[in-house]
């Protein structure tokens, strides 16, 4: 046996003791999405008798796993959650007392709780080792490298169905502490078909977009609409917090070509990815493709330097005021910040004078009853995107440029992109607030 073999299997953990590094009154924090350790994570619960306090920091946790699902378990753990999925909002629902969120701002999420504590253990996923002995964080380092770097005790789950990606991914087996075996088909997010409603937002999203645009892109039924759209353009580039399918069939299609780049010319930039099977073998030691931390490539002022960047987002809900609701509406959190506050003022702030930031929603919500254009978000609502920032919205029925307008310019265009149906109402109101004549 080699030496890298050697050390490899010397730090070997069987599953079923992982519950056993756990301990009290400390931070536990886990890699997000595609690559959360679900092996390590299902055995947590199993701690519940002799810890208390034990905090677990996760974006988009994708099980409800009993250590954070279970009434019984308050007291003894809590999800600290950057970014709400299907679970931590069931938890919440049911009132279990095991779920809070963390607000952040993405690009600094991992950071900012390192200068709160020191995390105890850092639980990631990896590639098995190379002959070298090297692993690859393959699909994420947004906030997973800044936190390994930092963790008292740092417990990588190894999968040999991961892809071994390139960029800041990498990371040699002796700065480990331990191994867990857990071979299984990383987690995908299927693509959704957009509506006859989300191909024409993404048609006035896609007018917006020039020719040699540098572009991010989230995931969802628009920003699909907005991908399918693009399909005209020429030498695009990606700078993107999350690489998704969109962009992959938008690279067979000769669309982006990462050539008229400022930054990384010739090369997708991300800091993690989630998506199809065909996505993953796809970006199996793909030289183009560079996975960099989320406290770079989110960086407004990294964002910024990009030519003609373009940053794509959603929201729930716009205000007169140009306030933009896309996390939470009055004190329900249903998702989190996410990055969209970074990408959309990176943009905005473009160092050509180029940048745009489109922040894009349905006209209507709830089967057509509420109009996403409100006068004034309900209580309580936490403001995802500040009114100075707001640029470009888009519904539709259009697309308006709020950056520079009055309150009541905005409130007039606003309008003009709403629901035909609660136009005269939203006027009516306007007028009463004041903010037109």
């Amino acid at each position: 046996m080699n030496s890298v073999n050697q050390l490899y299997t010397n730090k070997l953990l069987p599953l079923e003791k992982i519950a056993d590094l756990l301990k009290s009154d400390t931070d536990v924090i886990v890699a997000q999405c595609a690559s959360e350790p679900q092996g390590c994570m299902s055995q947590f619960h199993k701690a519940k008798d002799r810890v208390k306090d034990v905090k677990v920091f996760s974006v988009l946790t994708l099980k409800p796993y009993d250590f954070y699902m279970k009434p019984e378990m308050k007291g003894h753990f809590e999800l600290c959650s950057w970014f709400h999925a299907d679970g931590s909002r069931q938890a919440i629902k049911n009132k279990t007392g095991t779920v809070t969120y963390v607000p952040n701002m993405l690009h600094t999420a991992g950071l900012d709780r390192i200068a709160v504590r020191r995390p105890h253990i850092f639980f990631g996923t990896c590639t098995p080792p190379d002959d070298k002995g090297y692993v690859s964080l393959s699909l994420g380092v947004t906030y997973e490298k800044d936190i390994l770097e930092q963790a008292e005790v740092i417990v990588l789950e190894v999968n040999k169905y991961l892809p071994r990606t390139m960029g800041d991914t990498h990371v040699h087996i002796k700065e480990v502490d331990y191994f867990v075996e857990h071979h299984q088909k990383p987690p995908t997010l299927p693509s959704t078909e957009p509506d006859e409603v989300a191909m024409q937002i993404g048609n006035h999203i896609a007018g917006l977009v020039e020719d040699g645009s540098t572009i991010q892109l989230g995931i969802g039924e628009i920003p699909n609409a907005a991908a399918l759209s693009l399909r005209d353009k020429k030498n695009l580039g990606v700078h993107t917090e999350m690489m998704v399918d969109s962009m992959l069939e938008l690279y067979e299609l000769g669309v982006i070509t990462n050539k008229e780049k400022s930054l990384h010319k010739g090369k997708f930039i991300c800091t993690f990815a989630m998506g199809s099977e065909k996505m993953y073998k796809w970006l199996n030691n793909n030289m183009a493709v560079e996975f960099l931390r989320g406290s770079y490539v989110n960086d407004p002022c990294v964002v910024r330097q990009n030519a003609r960047m373009v940053s794509i987002n959603t929201c729930l809900m716009v205000d007169f005021q140009g306030q933009v609701a896309s996390e939470a509406i009055g004190i329900n959190q249903y998702s989190g910040t996410g990055g969209q506050t970074d990408t959309a003022v990176g943009a905005r702030e473009g160092l050509d004078g180029l940048g745009k930031s489109i922040i894009a929603c349905r006209s209507t919500a709830k089967q057509g009853t509420v109009s996403t254009i409100t006068p004034i978000l309900p209580a309580g609502t936490a403001v995802t995107l500040h009114r100075s920032h707001t640029d470009y919205v888009v519904t539709e029925y259009g697309a308006v440029r709020l950056k520079g307008r009055t309150i009541k310019e905005r409130t007039q265009a606003l309008i003009s992109i709403a629901h035909p149906k609660f136009r005269e109402q939203l006027s009516q109101q306007a007028r009463e607030i004041g903010y037109i004549d």
